[in-house]
């Protein structure tokens, strides 16, 4: 059974893509509502569910409380130890994946038609009856606490720590989502607990399915699977300011080459502005080979193997961020051409070329997104949480051919502060201080 799994999850990933999806909205007869692709070419079926909330929510002192609690989730439910569930799901030949980050819980599980009722029923026994064993307690604890350890002697990882709490301060989003090795290992079951009561509830649960399933049937399901959460969880954070000027802030590391992350505060997904800055940031630095500063740091001076920059919109704060890793002893000639462009992007806008060229780019890679019923389902959900509308997708690249020239100048004018830009460097930096 699991290699017919497999197969049809190989099937799915190299069907041809499109972009043109047909979503259809329902609501169930309790008032929960998702959205529908309805695919009956294979009887498969993937169902995407996210929680608003996430490792945000946890209290101050018990951090990372979100995050192991999420990953016990598929640890064990009802009558099942973590054992007999992991079997009863591989008798099935299903797929039921959890993950957390800042904003959200994300629940994937994908099934075969013929055992579909079998798959939700353990999928809603996770949901609603979760063990949190102590056996299992430990044990999950012991493999997040491995990869904090590892992840203390990571560049990377001690970047982004610096810079969340830099940029956000006491705020959530300053603190470590999956905490810290202090505050996991006093986590306690009653810690568990309380983040389950706060995460999973239906006030902020968003639904979608693709596959092979109706209206009605998805109606039915959702409504067993759903209707005995609580109907409202744990208040939610504040609004996050961006606290932290522009500048330098550097943290000793003994390395060859210096990790940089850099950035400002950014701008909301809801935003008149936030689809021209989405244009606009593909020029500078979301667009790979083709944007200006991998030409700049990469091509023209062999600075770094790679550089890239990305909107990040979170649901409390918005930031713009960068990333580049350099040899200590060039780093900071990185640093000086990126300010200098994102200086001459904000005054000068970009060349009808270079927008032409990412209109192309754009509206050719969107429908590769959609290369299965799993990534769709995730997509749309996503889609729900933003509120982009079910006609979002089929009307996407006209949004994008839309951009003028005098947009991205607009935008770029009001959203790239070079002053205000932060860099992160963890390292042995030459040449800054």
């Amino acid at each position: 059974m699991r290699g017919i799994l497999a197969a049809l999850l190989i099937f799915l990933c190299v069907s041809p893509a499109s972009a043109a999806v047909e979503i259809k909205e329902i609501e169930t007869p309790s008032g929960i509502s998702a959205w529908l692709v309805k695919d009956h070419s294979i009887p498969f079926v993937a169902l995407e569910l996210r929680f608003r909330g996430g490792t945000s929510m946890d209290e101050a002192q018990a951090l990372g409380a979100t995050n192991l609690m999420t990953a016990l989730l598929d640890e064990g439910a009802g009558n099942l130890d973590a054992r007999a569930y992991a079997r009863a799901l591989e008798d099935l030949a299903a797929s039921i994946s959890y993950d957390a980050n800042d904003d959200e819980i994300t629940v994937s599980a994908q099934f075969l038609t013929e055992n579909r009722d079998a798959a939700v029923e353990l999928l809603r026994l996770a949901i609603l009856q979760p063990r949190f064993d102590p056996d299992a307690l430990e044990r999950v604890r012991q493999q997040i606490l491995s990869s904090l350890r590892f992840d203390a002697t990571d560049p990377d990882d001690i970047a982004g720590k610096k810079f969340s709490e830099l940029f956000f301060g006491d705020h959530p989003y300053g603190r470590p989502g999956r905490g810290t090795v202090e505050s996991v290992s006093e986590l306690t079951i009653a810690d568990i607990q309380k983040a389950y009561g706060a995460a999973i509830a239906r006030d902020r649960v968003f639904v979608s399915a693709v596959g092979d399933i109706s209206e009605d049937e998805l109606s039915m399901l959702l409504d067993h699977l759903l209707s005995g959460l609580p109907s409202e969880g744990g208040d939610m954070p504040p609004a996050a300011e961006v606290l932290v000027p522009g500048g330098l802030t550097i943290v000793p590391f003994d390395s060859p080459q210096s990790v940089v992350l850099f950035g400002h505060e950014g701008i909301r997904r809801d935003d008149p502005d936030f689809f021209t800055a989405f244009v606009m940031n593909h020029i500078l630095g979301g667009g790979g080979f083709e944007s200006r500063l991998m030409d700049e740091v990469r091509r023209k001076r062999g600075l770094t193997y790679g550089i890239y920059t990305y909107l990040s919109p979170k649901d409390h704060g918005a930031i713009y961020v960068g990333s580049v890793a350099s040899s200590n002893e060039r780093v900071s000639e990185a640093i000086s051409v990126i300010r200098s462009e994102w200086k001459r992007l904000a005054e000068e806008g970009v060349t009808a070329a270079e927008l032409s060229a990412a209109k192309t780019n754009l509206t050719g890679a969107y429908p590769l997104r959609f290369d299965g019923n799993s990534r769709i389902a995730s997509i749309m959900t996503g889609m729900q949480m933003q509120s982009l509308g079910t006609d979002y997708i089929n009307k996407r690249n006209d949004m994008v051919n839309a951009v003028t020239l005098g947009d991205v100048k607009r935008v770029a004018a009001r959203l790239l502060r070079p002053q205000d830009l932060h860099f992160v460097v963890v390292g042995q930096p030459l040449g800054l201080n």
